[in-house]
C-alpha cells in the first residue's frame, strides 16, 4: 500500500515541522523517554503526553503564551489544573479521549490561563502517537492563539442574546385596548412638552343603558371606542389608556384653536357611533377634559392628566359634551381637589378588598392570603386601583388610602383567626411617622395575633424617609408581624433594602415568572434570586405562577411560595374559605 506521504506529498514547511516533533522508534515501545525539551527557539506551540511517565513537555513557545519559563514539563494533573480553565476541562478530557479511542485526530478549542491569572484560546489540534505494537501510547497537541477571533464571537453571541432578551421598546401596550399604557403615555406627553405646546384630551365612554353590560363588554365597548379615534387623528397624535372607561389623546404642536376642534370631533364622533358588541347593540356617553399646555410649563403630564380627568367629570355634572382648561390648574387646587375625591370615595365605601391565595410548596397548603384593593366604578364594577393610587401616591394623599386598608384587615383578621394577611403598603405611608402608632393602636384595639400579618413593601415605590421606615420595620416585627418585599427585581432598590430593612419574605417580579418555561434567562435571573435569598435567610413567593410546568420549575428551584391564576383568582374578601390543603386536581 503506498503511504499517505508518498500519495499526498507534504509542503516542505510541514515536513519540516513535523520531523521536530517528538517520535517514537520501534527499539523503545512503552518505555519511551520523555523528549529533551528543546533549547533552540521554537515559534511553534506544542504539547507531548506520553501514558509511560504521566507528564507532559511543551515547547518554548507555549511556554512563553502561558508566561512560564521554557523548558518545563510537569504532571498530567497538575497542569491540567493549573493551565485550562476550569469550565473546558471537560471539553479538553474529551477531546483528549476521542483523539485516543479513534487513533485519529481531534480538533477543539478551549481556553488556557497563564501564570498572571489571565487566559487566552487556543485551536488545538491532538494526534494520537502510536507505538511499535500499534498501540496508542501517548497525544501529541498543536495549539495557536485564536484569542482575537473567538473574542468577536463571543460579542456576537453576547450581541444576539441581548438583542432577544431586551424589549425591542419601551412603549407598553394596554392589552385591553392596544393604546399605550397610561404610564407610557404621559412619558410621551412630557416629551411633547419639552419640545413645545399643544393639549391632552380625556375622554370618558360609558354604555348608554348599564343593565346587561358585563365588565368584559365595558372592555370591548372601549376597545371599539379606540379604533374609532384612531381613524380621527392626525398622524402626530397619540392614544392611551388614561382609565378603566378612559381613553386620553396627545395633541402636540396643536394651536388652541386647533386642539378645541380636534376635541369637539372626537366626542361628537363618539357620541353618535353605534357600537355592536358581540351580545348587544348599544349607544355611549361620552364626555371630554381638554387641557392646554405650554413648553417648559409648571404642570407635567400626570398633572395635565388629572386636569383633564377631572375637566370630564364636571362636562358630566353639567350636562355637557366637552369642558375646556385653557391653562393648568394650580398646584395647590388639584391636589386639594383630589384629596376630596378621596375622602369621598373612603366615605361612600367605593374602595373595596379582595383576597388572592398564596400557596406554601412544603405542605402544598394555602397558608397565606394577599389582600388587594379595588375601585368601585359607577357601575359598581371592581377595578383595579392602579389610576388613583399613582395619583395618590403622587399628591401626597396615599396615606388616607394604606390606612384604610390596614383598619379593614385588621377588622378581617379579628373576625378570621384562622387566616394570615398580607397588606400592601406604599413607600410614602411606610416611611410616614404616623404610620407605626396607628398600626399599634389598630392591633390592639381589634384584638389581633400579630403573627396574622404581614406588611408588604412595593419594591418599585419611593421610600419618603428610610429613617422612619426601618422604624417601622423593626416596630411591627417586635410586635410578631413580618415584613415582606414586593416585586423583587423590578427596580433597582432591590438587594440594597435586603440589607436595610429585616425582610422575611421576598416576592419575585411575576415578570420574571409568567413565561419562565419557555425563557432561559428568566430562569437564571428567578434562581439567582432565590439563591440570594436563602442566603439572607429570607423566604420567597413567585407571582403569576399559571400553569404546572411553571410551578414544577419553581419548586425546584427552591421557591417557598407561589400566587397566582393556577392556585386562585382574587375574590372578595367575604368569599375566603379556611385554608386547606389543595390536591393536585386543584392545580389543573
Amino acid at each position: 500500500m503506498t503511504a499517505p506521504e508518498e500519495r499526498f506529498p507534504r509542503p516542505r514547511a510541514l515536513r519540516d515541522r513535523l520531523s521536530r516533533r517528538p517520535r517514537l522508534t520501534p527499539n523503545q515501545g512503552h518505555q519511551l523517554p520523555l523528549p529533551e525539551p528543546r533549547t533552540a527557539p521554537d515559534d511553534e506551540a506544542w504539547f507531548t503526553y506520553l501514558a509511560a511517565g504521566e507528564e507532559i513537555v511543551w515547547s518554548d513557545a507555549l511556554a512563553g503564551l502561558l508566561g512560564r519559563p521554557p523548558g518545563g514539563h510537569e504532571l498530567t494533573q497538575q497542569i491540567l489544573a493549573r493551565h485550562v480553565h476550569v469550565d473546558d476541562h471537560a471539553k479538553a478530557l474529551g477531546a483528549i479521549t476521542r483523539a485516543w479511542t479513534a487513533r485519529e485526530p481531534v480538533r477543539t478549542t478551549v481556553r488556557l490561563m497563564r501564570e498572571d491569572g489571565g487566559w487566552f484560546d487556543v485551536d488545538c489540534r491532538l494526534e494520537p502517537i502510536i507505538g511499535p505494537d500499534n498501540a496508542v501510547v501517548g497525544i501529541h497537541g498543536s495549539l495557536r492563539d485564536v484569542s482575537a477571533r473567538e473574542r468577536a464571537r463571543r460579542e456576537v453571541a453576547r450581541l444576539s442574546r441581548r438583542g432577544e432578551t431586551v424589549q425591542a421598546s419601551v412603549v407598553e401596550k394596554d392589552p385591553a385596548t392596544g393604546l399605550l399604557t397610561r404610564a407610557r403615555f404621559a412619558d410621551e406627553v412630557d416629551r411633547a412638552q419639552r419640545r413645545g405646546g399643544g393639549a391632552v384630551l380625556v375622554v370618558r365612554v360609558e354604555p348608554d343603558r348599564a343593565e346587561g353590560i358585563s365588565a368584559d363588554r365595558h372592555a370591548d365597548l372601549l376597545q371599539r371606542a379606540a379604533r374609532v379615534l384612531e381613524g380621527l387623528a392626525r398622524p402626530d397624535d397619540l392614544l392611551g389608556r388614561a382609565g378603566p372607561n378612559e381613553i386620553a389623546v396627545l395633541l402636540p404642536g396643536a394651536s388652541w384653536v386647533m386642539a378645541r376642534r380636534q376635541a369637539d370631533l372626537f366626542v361628537e364622533a363618539l357620541r353618535s357611533q353605534p357600537f355592536v358588541l358581540p351580545d348587544a347593540w348599544l349607544r355611549a356617553r361620552v364626555w371630554g377634559g381638554l387641557v392646554r399646555f405650554r413648553a417648559e410649563g409648571e404642570a407635567d403630564s400626570q398633572d395635565l392628566l388629572i386636569d383633564a380627568e377631572q375637566a370630564w367629570r364636571q362636562a358630566r355634572d353639567a350636562e355637557r359634551p366637552l369642558t375646556l382648561v385653557s391653562d393648568p390648574v394650580p398646584a395647590r387646587d388639584r391636589q386639594d381637589t383630589y384629596r376630596d375625591r378621596v375622602a369621598d370615595a373612603l366615605g361612600t365605601d367605593r374602595f373595596t378588598l379582595f383576597a388572592q391565595p398564596i400557596l406554601e410548596l412544603q405542605t402544598n397548603r394555602v397558608l397565606r392570603h394577599e389582600l388587594l384593593l379595588r375601585v368601585l366604578d359607577e357601575a359598581d364594577d371592581p377595578q383595579s386601583p392602579e389610576q388613583v393610587l399613582q395619583i395618590a401616591e403622587r399628591l401626597d394623599t396615599i396615606y388616607d388610602i394604606d390606612l384604610w386598608v390596614v383598619e379593614r384587615a385588621m377588622q378581617l383578621a379579628a373576625e378570621r383567626t384562622d387566616l394570615c394577611l398580607q397588606i400592601n403598603l406604599s413607600g410614602r405611608s411606610v416611611g410616614d411617622p404616623r404610620l407605626t402608632a396607628e398600626v399599634e393602636a389598630l392591633i390592639e384595639r381589634y384584638a389581633v395575633n400579630p403573627e396574622q400579618l404581614t406588611f408588604e413593601i412595593t419594591e418599585t415605590a419611593l421610600i419618603g424617609n428610610l429613617s422612619e421606615a426601618r422604624h417601622f420595620a423593626d416596630r411591627i416585627r417586635d410586635l410578631g408581624c413580618q415584613l415582606a418585599l414586593d416585586d423583587f427585581g423590578s427596580g433597582y432598590a432591590s438587594f440594597r433594602y435586603l440589607r436595610l430593612f429585616p425582610i422575611d419574605l421576598v416576592k419575585i417580579d411575576g415578570e420574571y415568572v409568567v413565561d419562565l418555561v419557555r425563557n432561559p434567562e428568566d430562569q437564571v435571573l428567578v434562581r439567582a434570586l432565590v439563591q440570594v435569598c436563602q442566603a439572607y435567610g429570607i423566604h420567597t413567593v413567585a407571582e403569576y405562577v399559571q400553569d404546572e410546568a411553571t410551578l414544577r420549575m419553581l419548586r425546584e428551584m427552591g421557591v417557598d411560595f407561589v400566587q397566582g391564576y393556577l392556585i386562585g383568582r382574587p375574590a372578595p374578601v367575604e368569599e375566603l374559605r379556611p385554608a386547606t390543603r389543595l390536591r393536585r386536581s386543584n392545580l389543573q
